[in-house]
């Protein structure tokens, strides 16, 4: 690459006296070159000087500049202790005169110059350290080490912070380090020696790379980034620093690491120090508190800095003033802070691509991305042509005439031009970002509140926990206002209000969710919708807050994924995390967001009773395969892993059916084959028998125990052999054995639903296979439909119906229809799970009429949509007393019906129609 070839544009001679003497001093350059060293010379005193000093190096270089910087960090990584601080200060002369000039002829991107100013700085303070710590371990001051720990700084390691962290350092840029050491390498006896050393050892890199010599300095250094400068040593241990951070830590430390970097030193510990602080800096859940946190920082700036009001280019501070580089960099960072958390590939720490991502993501417009990108290209460039006047750490735009002519003459601007050009841009970046952080959230008269709401309930919402913060009430009074208004258009407002008492009445805070209501106000609306649909999920919704973040987060309103991409996702999750209780936490706050989205879709109208059943068994099914194997994983680490061929999860009833409803427990069997093997092999090895009962006891706790995101599903094992008398987990040969020698009928109906839902796949195609052939066996028409007949009459005498809305229990009912479309499936000999299919086995055997399978799967429809629609509003049975009239309009859509008159004389006659037939049909003998 030819330098003069690549030139695209050129700066302005500011002083021409200056510019012909440099002239006749540049005869070696090709014309393109000299133009370009003129106008630079001419114009900024400091890359005069440089352009002087090293004008024979220059020359060769400008012929190939990638090469040049190449071969100067190579002399630099070979240069001697005793030569470094010369050799240093050398080298940044020539990467500050070869970066200054690709930047102003626009050879080099922006990137491309800050990322090898920034390069630089990385090999600069790696070699500071290095000698300093070699000086320390040559002396004998460092415990332990040897000249074999110099490479990696015996320890020691300096994280890059700021626009160094970021690979976006300035063109005359102090650098922030934060210097850490781990002290795991030091035996605790030696830990204050190893640390006195250290810190010795930091304080002389520091002075190497930014003393002033007669050759000038390398860096300015900052170490004040790091916990409570103003009392901790300046270089600390990991291990306190992560005490501070996790105790004290605050939002603009959170920010701070976002860029944060392992840059020199021993690099791998400061990878392992960033890992381990990820919890801190990355917030588990959307963290739209950090908006005002944020705004309260940007604020005291420019309080403090006097940076206010209204913008005079003269002077105007281009980094912290209205409209600068930091207020994109705090849109930027503020948003990767909400859902970095949530989404691992936000957390970027260079400025442009993670405006890109954001994007990409959803979080902001791609017009707004793309606009605040080319903004902060150009505010970087014209931050670097103020710097690059007199190697200055300033960002100030110069205060006079003269100055800003200088500043456009590096531009290759007219004067006039130029301010034109800042003007707007300033306002443009200032308009975008400052809505984002303090919106105008009076943006017309609020519309009047046609309702007056119980007083007594409004005021003891200020003595609820989640109003006990200033900060929350702050925010609250500000959305009060639009959510009255809202709740008084719903059907029924009172009812409303109601809801969204018990939503405030159970949530623990409040200072989150205000601020993702406030910064998403559509999600106000789908709020409003369930406080006047169903209190049940607005009382879901105050426990379980966190699942609101789903909706903001991620494709909420997309079509339902299915069961093998919730698996995947699932374990990718779970992957993730290393501790066993983590994993469990993912997996409920993962079930909970898709459990809150079937409701959510359900309640919209988005899908139906039938879809809805499906979309949660899809979710039960995805969660027991995902903790299948980290449960087993974490019981392998006691008592080794699984005897023999291992085992798997057999889902029966509803699960079973794919037919569960929002409030479902789980009907489990596990079956296991220890094909031969007595015990296990682990450090406590443990009978197979014994081994595979702790094993289902432990799947069991993982799915039931109450944790800090709650708990995922009761757990109902009674269908295994022999109830609850039996083992908990059954071997593969008794499960063959009794379901061929001992089952009684209501075991094979109940068979008829079974499906494998996890575990060691060649034991799930087996169970299934052997299932399907249990079926298919001849069975006795008069006994099966003789036992069907008792088991009606048994489960009536044991458990009445709970009134009429009772759509589960009760003749011609749901359970009622189960149990004739089962006792098909086994007279059939067919395999089918689905109530519908099963009845077609019933007509295509001739045992039940075509018009009774249309009236008893017209029943079985009517009360299913009943009773999963019904679970949404509660776990009780229907009163249509008791659920508002959200609810009332609910039932009646999804039950297509006009009225709850006529609601219940549909369900009365559907179920006479339907007890009949069925009475009809056990006293009707089967043809096959």
């Amino acid at each position: 690459m030819n330098f003069a070839n690549d030139i695209k544009r050129l700066p302005r001679a500011f002083d021409r006296e200056i510019g012909s003497d440099l002239s006749t001093q540049l005869q070696g350059f090709s014309a393109e070159s000299a133009q370009l060293l003129v106008g630079v010379g001419a114009t900024s005193p400091y890359l005069r000087g440089l352009i002087q000093k090293e004008q024979d190096w220059l020359q060769a270089a400008l012929d190939a500049p990638d090469n040049s910087i190449t071969e100067l960090f190579k002399d630099l990584r070979t240069a001697s202790p005793d030569a470094l601080s010369h050799d240093l200060r050398q080298a940044k002369r020539r990467v500050a005169l070869l970066t200054a000039l690709a930047d102003i002829a626009g050879v080099w991107p922006l990137e491309k110059v800050t990322g090898t100013l920034t390069d630089f700085a990385d090999l600069s303070t790696h070699l500071a350290l290095q000698a300093m710590v070699g000086k320390e371990i040559s002396r004998g001051k460092l415990p332990g080490a040897t000249e074999d720990d110099t490479e990696s700084c015996g320890g020691l390691v300096a994280l890059a912070m700021g626009k160094m962290g970021a690979h976006e350092l300035n063109y005359s840029s102090d650098i922030d380090l934060i210097c850490l050491f781990d002290e795991t390498r030091f035996d605790p006896s030696d830990f204050y020696d190893a640390r006195s050393s250290l810190v010795r050892a930091t304080r002389r890199a520091m002075g190497l790379l930014s003393d002033i010599t007669g050759e000038g300095y390398v860096f300015r250094t900052d170490l004040r980034l790091r916990p409570d400068p103003a009392v901790t040593p300046v270089c600390l241990a990991m291990e306190a620093a992560e005490r501070y951070y996790e105790s004290l830590g605050r939002t603009w430390e959170r920010a701070a690491y976002i860029k944060a970097r392992p840059a020199a030193g021993d690099l791998e510990s400061g990878t392992r120090f960033l890992e381990t602080l990820s919890p801190f800096v990355w917030r588990k859940h959307l963290d739209f508190a950090t908006i005002h946190e944020a705004h309260g920082m940007r604020l005291k700036i420019r309080e403090h800095k006097g940076l206010g009001g209204k913008v005079d280019l003269k002077g105007h501070n281009v980094k912290l003033g209205r409209g600068g580089i930091r207020e994109i960099e705090f849109f930027t960072q503020t948003r990767q802070l909400i859902a970095g958390g949530r989404d691992p590939e936000l957390r970027m720490r260079e400025t442009v691509p993670a405006l890109a991502k954001l994007a990409e993501k959803g979080w902001i417009e791609t017009e707004i991305a793309e606009k605040l990108t080319d903004h902060y290209r150009a505010h970087r460039e014209l931050e670097h042509r103020i710097q690059m006047l007199n190697d200055a750490q300033t960002h100030d735009l110069p205060k006079t005439d003269e100055g800003l002519e200088r500043i456009a003459c590096l531009m290759g601007q007219d004067l006039t031009e130029l301010k034109q050009e800042w003007s707007e841009r300033i306002e443009e970046v200032h308009a975008l970002t400052e809505d984002f952080f303090a919106p105008d959230l009076v943006t017309a008269t609020p519309a009047p509140v046609d309702h007056t709401f119980d007083e007594e309930i409004l005021a003891r919402w200020q003595t609820y926990p989640a109003l006990r913060s200033s900060r929350a009430v702050e925010i609250f009074n500000r959305l009060r206002p639009e959510l009255l208004r809202r709740l008084s258009e719903a059907a029924k407002p009172s009812e409303a209000l109601a809801a969204m008492d018990g939503f405030l009445a159970g949530l623990p805070a409040g200072v989150q969710v205000f601020s993702l209501f406030e910064a998403n106000p559509q999600l106000v609306d789908l709020i409003v919708d369930i406080f006047g649909t169903s209190p049940a999920l607005a009382r879901y919704l105050s426990r379980n807050s966190s699942v609101l973040d789903a909706v903001i987060a991620g494709s909420f309103f997309a079509d339902w994924p299915g069961v093998e991409d919730l698996k995947s996702e699932l374990s990718a999750a779970l992957m993730k995390e290393s501790d066993y209780e983590t994993r469990l936490d993912t997996a409920r706050r993962w079930m909970k967001e898709y459990h809150f989205r079937i409701g959510v879709h359900h309640l919209r109208g988005l899908i139906d009773a039938g879809q809805a059943g499906a979309q949660y068994s899809d979710l039960a099914e995805a969660v027991l395969s995902g903790l299948w194997p980290v449960v087993t994983e974490q019981f392998a680490t006691k008592h080794g892993p699984m005897p023999g061929r291992g085992a798997m999860v057999l889902g029966m009833g509803s699960l079973g059916a794919q037919r569960l409803n929002g409030s479902s427990d789980l009907d489990l069997i596990v079956i296991y084959d220890a094909d031969g093997v007595e015990f296990s092999e682990g450090r406590r090895p443990l009978a197979a028998r014994a081994y595979y009962a702790k094993l289902t006891q432990a799947l069991v706790t993982a799915l039931t125990a109450p944790m800090a995101e709650g708990r995922l599903y009761e757990v109902d094992m009674r269908l295994r052999p022999s109830g609850n008398q039996g083992p908990v987990a059954t071997a593969l040969a008794s499960f063959k054995d009794y379901q061929q020698t001992q089952a009684w009928t209501w075991e094979h109906l109940a068979l008829t639903r079974a499906r494998p839902v996890a575990g060691e796949a060649g034991l799930m195609e087996e169970v299934e296979r052997f299932r399907q052939s249990v079926l298919a066996q001849p069975s006795d028409s008069v006994k099966v439909r003789q036992d069907v007949a008792d088991m009606r009459v048994r489960i009536a005498d044991a458990k009445s119906p709970e009134g009429l809305w009772d759509a589960k229990i009760g003749s011609g009912r749901m359970q009622d229809i189960e149990l004739v479309s089962q006792a098909a499936v086994l007279l059939a000999g067919s395999a089918h799970r689905d109530v519908g299919d099963s009845l077609k086995s019933g007509v295509s055997m001739g045992w039940i009429t075509e018009q009774e399978r249309l009236a008893l799967q017209q029943s079985y429809d009517l009360h299913r949509t009943l009773q999963v629609a019904t679970r949404l509003l509660g776990e009780k049975a229907l009163d249509p007393d008791a659920i508002g009239a959200g609810g009332v309009g609910f039932i009646l859509r999804e039950t297509q019906t006009s009225s709850f008159d006529a609601l219940q004389e549909a369900l009365v006659q559907a179920a006479a129609d339907a007890g009949a037939i069925i009475q009809a049909v056990l006293e009707r003998p089967a043809t096959q």
